[in-house]
């Protein structure tokens, strides 16, 4: 019997000695002890899966990109859209959840709790006016749903091992995926065996590294040993032969004593091929490409920006989706979600923050939208937070960089006027065209009444 059965039979048989109306039966923090345990032996809670490096690596990587990435209340009002930074609620959601935690943590922590237990809770604390002034994350494993008079209510367990009861409109609930449409589904519990194969293959490397860097053996006598010799025996290889510092030691064997090995290599067993395998196993039960979880066996420079794309599009995007469409449905109230006369409100991520750290791209981003006249020079500098410029806020578009107002004008013809010097003019031309010495005679014949001769 190993060490991992004395642990859990005790347990499973706690639970069968229970009855009905023990309470340490509905206990919901204790069933993690009895159903945990995975087909390779090891325990697989959402706990303890956080040992496992991709798990881990696949939880921070999608909660700290989403709780890291803007979260603007907008208002929208016919065609103009504005930030309603003056609100609250826009603090809360951006800046502080409450005095000890960051939005950015608050978030990070609620999307972690839905990647693991597939549901996500927080306590919600409103004002007199009914505006969400705080928000305390709750852990998913002190949380149970249940109808109570047609009314979605939610029943905690507090540390005491109390229970209160909290109203919908007293909790925002994140559900992941689920086909009640209440609660999600743990994705720990859905991949438990992938899981636990992969923890099982790490303590299988720790333990043959630890224990010896070769199979284990079987040290043979040709006598009959008596109990205390055996001991001795099993002491003296045990202690001078096994461990990872002990290994490729002369051993001396006496009494016609024979050494046996046992037990198949790594390199036979497929051992680092079946480690590298369960990597992309966890990725897909995430919806990650391999390569965002450090495995770029598939990856080349031509494809690991199509890569980088399918994890925006494919796995960070329907989680943005269910976000807002949830914060809007839980924290706004039917005022703000409705087209008052201030307009509606609705949260958005802004996934342009993600540009925040490749300078090359957001430079080509804005460049981009200056020459389609889709942002003026004042537009991008507030998005880099710099103070805005004269003349700053005129949109040009590409061709002559005219105003944006006056591309789709025709051109207006001018009229062009050529400034002549009289004395660069020949003699005839001179007066308008006529002939001076004509017009000298025609006077004297006037004159005189005779023409000239």
């Amino acid at each position: 019997m190993n060490i991992l059965s004395r642990i859990i039979d005790p347990v499973r048989q706690f639970f069968r000695n229970l009855s009905l109306d023990d309470p340490k039966a509905w206990d919901r923090s204790l069933w993690s002890l009895y159903g945990s345990q995975s087909l390779s032996g090891e325990i697989v809670t959402e706990q303890t899966a956080l040992t496992y490096s991709a798990i881990y690596n696949a939880v921070s990587l999608i909660s700290g990109t989403i709780g890291s990435l803007p979260l603007h209340l907008m208002q929208s009002k016919g065609d103009k859209k504005r930030m309603a930074d003056s609100r609250k609620l826009y603090r809360v959601m951006h800046d502080q959840w409450n005095p000890y935690l960051t939005a950015m943590a608050g978030r990070e922590c609620l999307m972690a709790h839905v990647l693991l237990w597939g549901n996500g809770y927080a306590e919600i604390i409103r004002d007199g006016y009914g505006e969400v002034s705080e928000l305390w994350p709750i852990t998913p494993d002190r949380v149970r749903l249940k109808m109570d008079d047609r009314a979605l209510v939610y029943q905690i367990r507090l540390p005491d091992r109390s229970d209160v009861v909290l109203p919908r409109d007293k909790i925002l609930h994140i559900p992941g995926l689920g086909f009640d449409g209440f609660s999600g589904y743990s994705v720990v519990a859905m991949a438990r065996k992938s899981i636990g194969l992969g923890m099982a293959l790490e303590t299988f490397g720790a333990l043959y590294f630890g224990q010896g860097t070769h199979p284990g053996v079987v040290v043979s006598h040709p006598g009959q040993l008596s109990p205390t010799a055996n001991d001795n025996l099993k002491k003296s290889l045990t202690e001078g032969y096994s461990g990872l510092g002990k290994s490729h030691r002369l051993l001396l064997l006496e009494e016609g004593m024979k050494l046996e090995k046992l037990g198949i290599p790594p390199n036979d067993s497929q051992f680092l091929e079946s480690r590298g395998f369960q990597i992309p196993e966890i990725a897909r039960f995430f919806n990650l490409p391999p390569h965002k979880l450090k495995d770029l066996s598939k990856s080349s420079f031509s494809n690991i920006e199509q890569e980088q794309l399918s994890f925006l599009t494919d796995s960070i995007l329907p989680w943005l989706v269910r976000l807002e469409q949830n914060y809007q449905m839980q924290l706004l109230t039917p005022t703000d979600k409705d087209l008052s006369g201030y307009g509606r409100l609705y949260f958005k991520h802004i996934v342009e923050g993600l540009l925040r750290g490749d300078a090359a791209s957001r430079g080509a981003f804005y460049s981009q939208m200056f020459n389609i006249g889709a942002m003026s020079i004042n537009e991008i500098r507030a998005k880099e937070d710099l103070d805005p410029v004269e003349g700053g806020d005129i949109h040009l578009v590409p061709m002559n960089m005219t105003s944006l107002e006056n591309a789709g004008k025709p051109p207006e013809p001018q009229s062009t006027k050529v400034m002549i010097d009289p004395g660069l003019l020949p003699e005839k031309e001179k007066g308008n065209g006529k002939d001076k010495s004509k017009g000298k005679g025609k006077d004297k014949e006037d004159e005189s009444g005779e023409a000239n001769p």
